[in-house]
């Protein structure tokens, strides 16, 4: 169980950083973008931290909780996950 956990908490922690890398990409384009563009580009780089964000606090959440929690955890962990990789999906599609 505790091989699984960490190899879980590890996988997430590297989507993390990957996340992070594209929402720069997203900035450095915006930064070179018109002023209209670069307002819709911040306004979806904005919702797409804040989707990061709570699934940073999810991803504490199931490293500080008990074996116990851990399972009832990971599936609220798994949603926040699917919504932020929906929204880093429906963002490349937007700005390509």
């Amino acid at each position: 169980m505790k091989d699984k956990r960490k190899a879980y908490e590890e996988k997430f922690d590297a989507q993390l950083k990957e996340w992070n890398a594209q929402i720069a990409l997203l900035k450095a384009r915006a930064d070179k973008g018109k002023a209209e563009v670069k307002i819709e580009y911040y306004k979806t780089i904005e919702a797409l931290q804040h989707r990061q964000n709570e699934a940073g606090t999810k991803l504490h959440e199931l490293k500080t909780a008990s074996d116990e929690a851990w399972e009832d955890l990971k599936a609220g962990a798994e949603k926040a996950w699917d919504e932020v990789k929906a929204a880093f999906h429906s963002a490349a599609l937007k700005f390509k």
